[in-house]
């Protein structure tokens, strides 16, 4: 049985956040997609450090972050001097084919799913890998995605304080909108392709958490299908997270009834509708963490401080400050290459923690002073991790209502220690 090694490189965290791991959905999918007759070993990087003399017959690096791109080639490296052959896939390498292309046996370009790995596989049994296979913008049939390989991971890595981290899915590719610092328009076309519901359900109900993240770009496309969705995931009692919802009152008072416990809801200004929005997901028990981009050119110093003032004022339960970066293939960088406005491409910078390019309205170090501002300013008075407990604690609330808590193992032996000591003394 041929012995693959499924890689997905570490990359630099960034210092502001608290810091937990989270099942990566990359290479589930990837791994779903390899033959049965493949014997797969997955090495998450972030949580487990790689044995680079470990049997094994192919190495494949599976990498989504601008920032993996460093480490990633440098994995390839190692093995490919041993002799191992190396293939690439995932929306970094998408981003970045050329460079990573050269210091690869073979990269891999767009979706895997409808037989198209098996084809990479072919090739290298008969030891013709190509340099380059192109599915970029050739989408697979949106019904051959099937259920992710979650079994390949580590379970017990992705657990905070005794609390299982959620487990990534998705029910739809593909975006209708183009966002300017965006590049999922490249990435995976600007058609929406919701997957069929009861597949969506299958997959959903065999994951062995209740805990779920929604990583579908928008739920805001469809609103038939999202409330198909919605009604088809209720009977399951799970509780997952996701990117913005449909901002419609029965739209997100049926995602409410559907489990839905927080939303990254992106807050760019401080009108009236992220004003209302917020208190409209709110209002149905709805979590919010805003997802908050610093650098835009319509913002300077003063206008940073009136947001984050904002975001403290409309209550939002946590929040995420990104600068923005230009990434490959995006609008934002076509037009700031064009105006000379990227100040270098180190990519293990590329974090939205740093500042990559010149602001119009602020020098690069006032946008990254008002960077560090925002991040303190907000968690001031009260922390990041109490917010991020206070938002766990909510959903714990709503599994115990429903019946369906469960401790992490971790949280359930430390519970049994404790029970045996008691009895013991």
């Amino acid at each position: 049985m041929p012995k693959i090694t499924l890689i997905y490189p570490k990359w630099p965290k960034i210092p502001e956040q608290t810091e937990f791991h989270l099942p990566p959905h990359g290479p589930v999918c990837m791994a779903a997609a390899f033959p049965a007759e493949y014997d797969i070993c997955f090495i998450d990087e972030n949580v487990d450090p790689i044995d680079f003399n470990g049997d094994t017959d192919l190495v494949a690096i599976s990498m989504m972050l601008t920032c993996q791109i460093p480490r990633g080639l440098e994995i390839a490296k190692n093995y490919r001097n041993k002799g191992i052959k190396v293939i690439a896939g995932g929306i970094a390498v998408m981003l970045h084919a050329d460079e990573v292309a050269a210091q690869m046996d073979a990269i891999f370009l767009g979706e895997v799913e409808g037989g198209r790995l098996v084809e990479v596989l072919k090739d290298w049994q008969k030891k013709q890998l190509k340099p380059c296979y192109d599915f970029l913008h050739d989408f697979p049939p949106i019904g051959s995605v099937g259920p992710a390989r979650r079994d390949i991971l580590n379970r017990e890595r992705y657990v905070y304080r005794g609390v299982q981290m959620v487990d990534l899915v998705h029910a739809s590719r593909g975006c209708r909108f183009n966002c300017f610092p965006c590049a999922t328009a490249y990435l995976g076309g600007r058609i929406f392709r919701p997957r069929p519901i009861d597949r969506v359900v299958e997959e959903i109900a065999g994951i062995d958490n209740n805990r779920l993240f929604l990583v579908d770009n928008s739920l805001a496309q469809d609103r038939q299908w999202v409330l198909e969705l919605f009604k088809s995931l209720k009977p399951l009692k799970k509780k997952w997270i996701s990117h913005p919802i449909l901002d419609e009152e029965d739209v997100v008072a049926k995602a409410a009834e559907a489990g839905c416990w927080y939303v990254y809801q992106a807050v760019f200004d401080t009108s009236d509708v992220i004003r209302n929005r917020v208190k409209r997901l709110k209002d149905h028990g709805i979590g919010v963490e805003a997802a908050v981009l610093l650098g835009p050119d319509n913002q300077d110093g003063d206008y940073i401080k009136r947001l984050v003032d904002f975001l403290l004022e409309i209550d939002v339960d946590m929040a995420e400050f990104s600068i923005l970066t230009p990434f490959p293939h995006t609008p934002v960088t076509v037009q700031y290459e064009k105006e000379g406005r990227i100040l270098h491409k180190d990519w293990s910078r590329y974090t939205t923690a740093e500042v990559c390019f010149k602001p119009q309205k602020m020098t690069p170090d006032k946008l990254q002073e008002m960077y560090h501002y925002a991040w303190e300013t907000f968690y001031k008075d009260t922390s990041q991790s109490l917010r991020m407990a206070r938002l766990f604690h909510a959903v714990v609330k709503k599994e115990i209502a429903d019946n369906t808590y469960k401790a992490s193992p971790r949280l359930a032996e430390r519970r049994r220690d404790w029970q045996l000591g008691q009895r013991v003394g």
